[in-house]
């Protein structure tokens, strides 16, 4: 009776060494009583869309720029716009809670160093992790600075009795401003300055001058970039799902705001990994490490009428989990393993015997 009471024993120890329980649960992985609990991923989309603001202010003197500069056809009133300038997706891995998996620590083995993301996702064992790849943080350009046309106006501008009066005035100044720096250009200013340098920050201030009193003619337009990121969890295939909306009068606007026109998104399970059958998944209750085989799922963007962006990811939920011996991990090998930290495939595996 003893003998069979620790022969059940045995075969208990042994299938709670052997098989890898899956997390049902919301659970924070790390070490355990039974040993270490890590994740398997899953492929998300991040869709990052740019748009660039451009606002334009008109100028005082708008209505007097085709009678003093031959400006033509100058808008008298102010107008706000948008334009996408860029549109990319992204892939970014999520922890797979329906794919947990529990390592027992064992002497006979040497898969004890085992590195985890931040959200227990199995990235290394015996290694040193890859360093992740990192998203630029988008950083807008800095506004070129402008001078305040009134601090260049002269007492004669500033004391006219009308502002047709100030207009003719001022369109004067920018003739002579224009002209100053012909002379320059062409060394024929009276007093050339002595070097390059001095030269070049002439120019540039009457340039700045140039450029600021004629915005009182043409207007100001103010260009500002923006970047705006949607996230996308694809567990199944979709088909031309709205995604955003964009209107060029107010940029990017929410999903009901028919204001906008729509954007969709499509993925689709590209079936590059054929399911296992039910032999197949009997073979997996055996010890060992269980990672991604990923398939693939191509994502496609559209707007109202055709596709715009077409992309081809790695994803770990349109593929299969595999096993990886627990032989490899035993005290014989001086075992490395290195996993794909987007998809949960082994990205390398060294396996050396010692002589």
């Amino acid at each position: 009776m003893k003998r069979l009471l620790l022969g059940l024993l045995f075969i208990i120890c042994y299938l709670s060494f052997s098989v890898a329980q899956t997390s049902t649960s919301s659970y924070q992985p790390g070490v355990t009583p039974e040993g270490m609990v890590y994740f398997l991923p899953k492929t998300a989309v991040r869709i990052v869309i740019q748009v660039e603001k451009t606002t334009y202010t008109p100028g005082e003197f708008c209505k007097y720029a085709d009678r003093y500069l031959r400006l033509k056809d100058v808008a008298s009133e102010p107008s706000v716009s948008y334009r996408m300038t860029s549109l990319r997706v992204e892939p970014f891995a999520v922890a797979d809670t329906t794919k947990g998996f529990s390592v027992k620590f064992d002497p006979k083995s040497v898969a004890s160093n085992i590195a985890l993301s931040d959200d227990g996702i199995l990235l290394a064992i015996n290694a040193t992790p890859k360093p992740a790849e990192v998203t630029p943080t988008f950083k807008p350009a800095p506004k070129p600075a402008m001078m305040n046309p009134r601090q260049l106006m002269s007492e004669e501008i500033l004391a006219a009795g009308s502002t047709a009066k100030m207009a003719e005035l001022t369109a004067q100044d920018i003739y002579e401003i224009r002209e100053s720096r012909n002379l320059l250009i062409r060394g024929q200013a009276d007093n050339m300055p002595k070097d390059g340098e001095q030269l070049r920050l002439m120019l540039s201030q009457l340039e700045m001058q140039d450029r600021a009193l004629s915005s009182l003619f043409s207007g100001q337009t103010v260009k500002d970039t923006t970047e705006q990121v949607l996230t996308l969890m694809p567990d199944k295939e979709m088909e031309r799902q709205l995604l955003f909306r964009f209107s060029k009068k107010l940029g990017l606007v929410d999903k009901d705001d028919l204001a906008g026109e729509p954007y969709y998104i499509r993925v689709a399970n590209m079936r590059t990994i054929p399911m296992p059958n039910a032999d197949e998944k009997k073979k997996k209750q055996e010890p060992g490490l269980y990672v991604n085989v990923p398939g693939k799922m191509k994502v496609t963007l559209y707007d109202a009428l055709e596709p715009i962006h077409v992309e081809e990811l790695p994803a770990g939920q349109f593929g299969n989990v595999e096993l990886l011996s627990g032989a490899l991990f035993n005290k014989r090998y001086a075992t490395h393993l290195w996993m794909n930290p987007i998809s949960g495939a082994v990205d390398r595996l060294e396996a050396e015997q010692p002589k």
